[in-house]
């Protein structure tokens, strides 16, 4: 048992964390940001939203929003935005479920095989939001690397080069946050199946036993004439 909520806070405290990086990092202006040398005077980031500028001797900052999202957008952008948000979705609400089967939360405490359901639940939610996640931000740094990479290559400079910032880097920390926390709760939490399912009605057989020993113990009081008498009767009922 002790083993057993030890994986629950574990996976509660991934959970937890790796949907908030998840959320932060979609909603967050510095997926890219400019890579070019000191004698810039102001900062460059690119999110999935909006692009902002701020002025490194008097901090100021300045966010140009993109066009309506019916416009038309690079093919990065568009599905980068559709991956993060399903993984928002999906481990929020893995998170949600988790609280929920956790066994110190007050919900249906005489049911511990749903509970523990209910964390596998969370767990595969878990998964499949790490799934998206980690494709959306690591495609997104890696076409962010190859274009710099291939604009060095042909010596173009366009006057701003990018680099994938710490936007993408806490996508690629929710996401690898929810696969660990997700296999916690699936694997690890698994092996406790059998434990709670036998505890579901550990009073059935004792009842039995009682009630046997009951029996017993009542018929051993009464003379054996209307021990004999009662199986008649309890016959011809029958009959």
């Amino acid at each position: 048992a002790g083993m057993k909520f030890v994986l629950q806070y574990v996976g509660c405290f991934f959970a937890f964390f790796s949907t908030g990086f998840l959320i932060i990092s979609t909603w967050t202006d510095c997926w890219m940001v400019n890579a070019d040398d000191s004698l810039e005077v102001s900062t460059k980031c690119r999110g999935l939203w909006w692009e902002c500028v701020t002025n490194v001797f008097d901090g100021i900052q300045t966010c140009d929003e993109y066009d309506s999202i019916y416009a038309e957008h690079s093919v990065k952008l568009v599905l980068t935005r559709a991956m993060m948000i399903t993984a928002d979705i999906l481990s929020g609400f893995g998170f949600l479920f988790l609280i929920l089967g956790l066994d110190c939360v007050k919900f249906l405490p005489d049911e511990p095989l749903i509970k523990l359901r209910i964390c596998l639940v969370s767990g595969v939610m878990l998964l499949l939001a790490g799934l998206p996640g980690i494709t959306g931000s690591v495609w997104y740094a890696v076409d962010v690397y190859v274009e710099r990479s291939s604009l060095l290559f042909h010596n173009v400079f366009l006057g701003i080069q990018y680099k994938f910032g710490w936007s993408c880097w806490l996508g690629m920390a929710g996401s690898l946050g929810c696969f660990l926390s997700g296999s916690l709760l699936t694997c690890c939490m698994y092996l406790f199946r059998e434990t709670s399912s036998g505890r579901l009605h550990p009073a059935y057989p004792l009842r039995k036993g009682y009630s046997s020993a009951v029996t017993v113990v009542t018929n051993a009081h009464l003379p054996s004439s209307q021990t004999a008498t009662s199986k008649m009767y309890a016959v011809d009922t029958r009959v």
